[in-house]
């Protein structure tokens, strides 16, 4: 799973913006954290976000019956 984080973290922002000092670099990592968190669901947990699931906004529901 932190493999699938890291390459997003990737592909979704660091490849894409051109950052100019380090303090550019670590805003842009925060701000796709935050995103990462808070507003994109994941398949692995039902579509619900990360931040939601350990927050316990919502409870996964158990696939063994």
């Amino acid at each position: 799973m932190i493999e699938r984080f890291w390459r997003s973290l990737k592909y979704n922002e660091i490849y894409l913006y051109e950052y100019n000092s380090p303090r550019e670099t670590r805003q842009g990592v925060e701000r796709y954290i935050h995103l990462h968190n808070h507003y994109l669901p994941h398949q692995s947990l039902q579509n619900h976000t990360p931040a939601a699931v350990y927050n316990r906004d919502v409870v996964l529901s158990s696939t063994c019956e």
